[in-house]
C-alpha cells in the first residue's frame, strides 16, 4: 500500500455511539449482542480468530476496497487493539469498583500506529495472542462478577456482561467488514 494519501483517501472517523447494539440487532452484520451468553464469549472469540488469520493471508489484505475504507490489514490491526483495550477494561472492572475507562481514539491510533503499513503476518500473530488472552480473561470471570460495573468518559455504563457483549459485536462486525 502506498504511504501517500490525498484528502479523499482519509478515513472518516466513526463518531457513532455503538452502545445501541446492546439492545438491538445490528442491521449491518446481523449480530444480536443481547443474545450472547457471557460464558461463551471466550469460546466465540477463539472460534473467530482463524477467520481473521485467513483474511490476513489474502494477497490483497493491505489494499483498501475504496480509498476511504480500511483494508483487511487495518481492520485486523484495529481488532488486535480492541482485544487489548477490552482486556484492560475487563481487568479494571474486576479489580475496581465502577472504574472510569481511559479514552481510546481508535481512529487516531490507526493513524499514529500506521495500521496501513504493518506486516499482515505480524498482525495475525499479535491478533491471535491478544484474542487468546482476552478470551481467557472472559473465561475466568466468576459467576458473581458479571454485574460489576464500569463507565466510559461519555457516560456509557457497562456491566462485565454488557462489556463482553459489546466487545464481541465489534469482533464479529469487523469480520463482516472484511468479508471473512
Amino acid at each position: 500500500m502506498t504511504t501517500e494519501s490525498s484528502a479523499s483517501d482519509q478515513i472518516v472517523p466513526d463518531e457513532k455511539d455503538w452502545t445501541w447494539v446492546l439492545h438491538e440487532r445490528c442491521d449491518e452484520c446481523g449480530f444480536a449482542a443481547a443474545d450472547v451468553d457471557p460464558h461463551q464469549i471466550g469460546a466465540t472469540v477463539r472460534d473467530l480468530l482463524p477467520r481473521y488469520v485467513s483474511a490476513l493471508h489474502r494477497e490483497d489484505a493491505d489494499v483498501r476496497p475504496e480509498p476511504a475504507v480500511w483494508s483487511t490489514l487495518e481492520y485486523s490491526a484495529h481488532v488486535r487493539d480492541v482485544f487489548r483495550v477490552f482486556g484492560e477494561r475487563l481487568d479494571l472492572m474486576l479489580a475496581h469498583e465502577d472504574p472510569l475507562f481511559e479514552n481510546w481514539d481508535q481512529d487516531a491510533t490507526a493513524v499514529a500506529d500506521r495500521y496501513d503499513l504493518q506486516d499482515p503476518a505480524v498482525v495475525a500473530d499479535e491478533l491471535v495472542e491478544a484474542g487468546e488472552a482476552t478470551a481467557a480473561a472472559f473465561d475466568a470471570v466468576a459467576d458473581d462478577a458479571w454485574e460489576r460495573s464500569g463507565r466510559r468518559s461519555n457516560g456509557s455504563f457497562f456491566t462485565v456482561r454488557t462489556l463482553g457483549q459489546y466487545f464481541l459485536h465489534d469482533v464479529v462486525h469487523h469480520l463482516h467488514d472484511v468479508r471473512a
